[in-house]
């Protein structure tokens, strides 16, 4: 897990350590990082190296800190030098920020990862009230306001089965159509290619935040009933093996999307978009006796497609060929 260390000028980082227990729970591998009135750079410097000598993993390390070139700053620059490819600053910290820092810390690995994914909702955080002195804006979150740290579990409003994953018809007709907080690609194959992951992230609509997760690990945030509350989860599968997987290991999904099923050798295509072989034909069968139900459509203005028969002349064109 990602070490992080909160750091500011006077007690500020011990405070918003302790509201984030409140909201999120008491966290291992966290650590504030103060700078008192009668110390020096030095005496900070030494705080965080204590502190990072103390994480069960050092190899990742996250530093949020108060102002950009305060002294917390400049003493966290000087030690991430020799680790520049592992951990990560973030300036200009507050509550939602650390919150999400915590939220990203259940499905991602590496500080830089997260360092990404908490600056937008740092900034959503900020708002005025009379909202006409809010500054003009194009760049509006498409999915309203970050809602990470209420109890609760994931809303899923949409799982689609996908070979291309997220792409232009994910980032635009099927997120207006849901209006996800969240687009979680699910998969074994992909949370272990690290430029899958990055192009994914990179991928995702503004306001919108995109994860990379294996199965195993969607199971168990499908079972956390005390951090997702008002998180609007879109969930992207490569194939229908994974959805079997997630759904005998809990995560509750009534439907699935079958959108795209790329063909490859000893695969048949009874429609344009789909293609199937023997194991796809079982898998579907499968889930269909688990009491999932089968939305096919590449977009949501397409008309629904039949998959009982689209599996039957599957079939029927396998059966051809043995």
């Amino acid at each position: 897990m990602v070490g992080i260390i909160i750091a500011s000028h006077g007690e500020f980082a011990n405070g918003l350590l302790q509201s984030g227990a409140m909201i999120f729970g008491e966290q291992e591998n966290v650590k504030a990082v103060t700078l008192q009135p009668s110390e020096g750079p030095d005496d900070v410097k030494a705080k965080m190296e204590q502190a990072i000598a103390a994480f069960d993993n050092q190899d990742q390390v996250l530093f949020l800190v108060d102002l950009w070139g305060g002294t917390p700053f400049n003493q966290a620059n000087s030690l991430i030098e020799a680790h520049k490819e592992s951990w990560a600053i973030v300036a200009g910290m507050n509550l939602a920020m650390l919150i999400e820092a915590y939220a990203s810390r259940l499905s991602m690995d590496t500080a830089h990862e997260i360092a990404a994914q908490i600056i937008g909702t740092a900034k959503e955080a900020v708002k005025v009230k009379p909202e006409q002195l809010e500054p003009a804006t194009t760049d509006t979150a498409a999915a309203g306001p970050s809602t990470t740290g209420r109890p609760g579990q994931f809303e899923y409003v949409l799982a689609r089965i996908d070979s291309r994953l997220l792409h232009g018809q994910v980032a635009t007709a099927w997120t207006k159509n849901t209006l996800p907080t969240r687009i979680i690609v699910v998969s074994d194959a992909v949370a272990k290619d690290e430029l899958r992951k990055k192009l994914i992230q990179q991928a995702a609509p503004s306001g919108v935040k995109a994860h990379v997760v294996p199965i195993d690990k969607m199971i168990e945030l499908a079972k956390d009933d005390q951090h997702f509350g008002g998180q609007r989860a879109l969930l992207l599968f490569e194939n229908p093996q994974d959805v079997l997987r997630a759904v005998e290991g809990g995560v509750p999904l009534e439907t699935i999307n079958v959108g795209s099923m790329a063909h490859s050798l000893g695969k048949v295509q009874p429609n344009k978009v789909l293609a199937f072989d023997q194991d796809d034909i079982d898998t579907f069968k499968e889930l269909k006796a688990f009491g999932v139900n089968f939305d096919v459509r590449k977009v949501p203005s397409d008309s629904k497609g039949n998959m009982d028969e689209i599996l039957r002349r599957a079939q029927v064109e396998l059966d051809k060929q043995k």
